[in-house]
């Protein structure tokens, strides 16, 4: 766990190399990514979020601009394309939503 951790980190120097370190890597900056797609939705839901729209949001480099987008691009390469891995990440966040304070809350009238 701890070697998965540090190789998340390029300026550790530790290479990413097991399944679990590549999969960090892979979801850590796209889920900062898909918080800040949800947080600028009407009901700052994730369940509003679609890939086609976060992959145009990646595109703009004004929005959450501290997100490293060419480390949310290379990330997937080896077992998914940008698109099933944008899905995957969205339906992960989805399931947990509520514990990341991303569920829709129902509004009154």
């Amino acid at each position: 766990m701890i070697r998965a951790i540090l190789s998340h980190a390029d300026y550790s120097g530790v290479p990413r190399e097991t399944p679990l370190e590549h999969t960090l890597f892979a979801c850590d900056e796209l889920a900062g990514f898909l918080t800040a797609c949800s947080l600028v939705k009407r009901a700052k839901a994730s369940s509003e979020v679609e890939p086609d729209s976060v992959k145009r949001k990646l595109k703009d480099k004004a929005f959450a601009r501290g997100v490293n987008r060419d480390d949310v691009r290379k990330a997937p390469k080896s077992w998914a394309s940008i698109e099933e891995h944008i899905a995957f990440c969205i339906a992960a966040m989805r399931a947990t939503a509520d514990a990341l304070g991303l569920e829709r809350k129902a509004t009154a009238q």
